[in-house]
């Protein structure tokens, strides 16, 4: 029985995304010499394009033979948006379906350094409470060469930008922080570490290279196994377990301790400590209780695996227009409502807490040190939790979210941020 044709859209997903692809495989698909492999993905990567005539280092032939076997795709930028009160920017990205990711652009510390926060999936489907992007719902994941495609088009901006020329500014790390729970999509998202980190391709050390997660045990196992070097991040939202699920519903399927045994085996595995992102809430998650709590967690957590985490303290940034009621502490979020076109409508049922200092003091007379994470770009919507697109009515499929209790295991949702920690002054390096 025939085939029925494939459309051109699934036609051109059939053929090699070049700039997602190792030169091993290049080379094994198209029969060519991994000399002439690691130049035609180096070409990608630095160009975005496959030349018209083979370079005098390249043969013609396997630069034919990589053109038929593949293409160069790219993303279209929307809208680039530089904060007014820091180095931070945002980028917005329409993909072949009409979607929209945001990435961002942030400094480290040493001038010149930049990280890539980028998006692993449209949208997120684990509806953490205090996150822009789980309000969205997901739409699908993100396939390898649209999360390399971020970072590529985040350094060609670079260099193209006052200073960044002659090779003084370069992205140094990435951050899967953005759009989507990366271990959702955790076959592409490796790939694109992997890629991301070849020498003949971006070239960006895998120990540069953060994943943040609600808390996917089998993904954090997989991240242990395969790209060891990869630093972990994990976002709490609370450690006292029935705030943590109404906050982050995903601790209905893994709850907590279940995920810190798989970050504890990730630990002693890579031998990084990995870092805890916990953003407070203003009467939710900010008491001396829950310090207590969170000192006691870490205090155990350092004695069972021989590693401490790095705590990474987040100041609230709004999702939503300001002067909404806050939920009550003993009760579920208040629902995001929906405006008249289907959207998210702007309600943010939380505030910023104003016991920062008193959180960390509580943390240190326990014995357990603290950072607060620098969270820039917030007058542009980059900053930690605000990342989130409308997309196009006409090209969205209906989002889905994760059940707080879901009848199977969920290692399919999304994401809250996370990210190396960053002193309050100014952004640290990855």
């Amino acid at each position: 029985m025939d085939r029925p044709p494939l459309s051109p859209l699934d036609e051109r997903r059939a053929r090699l995304a070049l700039q997602a692809v190792l030169p091993a495989d290049l080379a094994a698909a198209c029969g060519i010499d991994l000399t002439d492999a690691r130049r035609i993905v180096s070409l990608a990567h630095r160009l975005g394009e496959l030349p018209a005539r083979a370079p005098a280092t390249l043969r013609r032939a396997a630069l034919e033979a990589a053109r038929s076997a593949g293409e160069i795709r790219t993303l279209a930028l929307v809208e680039r948006r530089a904060s007014a009160e820091d180095p931070f920017v945002k980028y917005a990205f329409r993909l072949d379906d009409g979607a929209i990711v945001e990435s961002v652009r942030i400094p480290l510390e040493r001038p010149g350094r930049y990280s890539a926060c980028v998006s692993s999936q449209v949208g997120c489907a684990l509806a953490c409470a205090f996150c822009a992007t789980g309000r969205m719902g997901l739409t699908r994941n993100l396939e390898a060469w649209e999360i390399v495609e971020q970072v590529r088009l985040i350094r060609r901006d670079l260099a193209a930008s006052p200073g960044g020329a002659g090779g003084a500014a370069r992205v140094h790390g990435v951050l899967f922080q953005g759009m989507g729970e990366p271990l959702a999509n955790a076959d592409r998202v490796i790939q694109a570490i992997r890629v991301l980190s070849e020498p003949s391709a971006q070239a960006i050390d895998m120990r540069n290279i953060t994943v943040c997660t609600a808390g996917l045990p089998s993904g954090i196992r997989r991240l242990a196994a395969e790209v060891p070097a990869v630093r972990l991040g994990l976002s709490l939202g609370s450690v006292r377990p029935g705030r943590r699920r109404q906050l982050m519903p995903i601790d209905g399927a893994h709850p907590l301790e279940e995920v810190l045994a798989a970050v504890g085996e990730h630990a002693r595995a890579t031998g990084h400590a990995p870092m805890w992102a916990y953003t407070l809430l203003a009467g939710q998650n900010d008491t001396d209780e829950d310090a207590a709590c969170l000192a006691a967690l870490a205090r155990r957590f350092a004695e069972q695996h021989g590693i401490s985490p790095r705590l990474s303290l987040i100041p609230y940034n709004a999702i939503g227009a300001a002067g909404a009621p806050l939920p009550p502490a003993a009760g579920a979020p208040v629902p995001p409502a929906a405006d008249a076109e289907g959207g998210i409508a702007a309600v943010d049922p939380f505030a910023r807490s104003a016991r920062l200092e008193a959180f960390r003091a509580v943390l240190s007379a326990a014995g357990v040190g603290s950072i607060v994470r620098y969270s820039g770009g917030g007058d542009v919507g980059a900053a930690c939790g605000q990342l989130a697109r409308a997309q196009d009515p006409a090209q969205r499929p209906g989002g889905r979210r994760a059940s707080p209790r879901p009848e199977t295991a969920p290692e399919a949702a999304s994401a809250p941020p996370g990210a190396p920690p960053r002193p309050a002054s100014r952004p640290r390096e990855a």
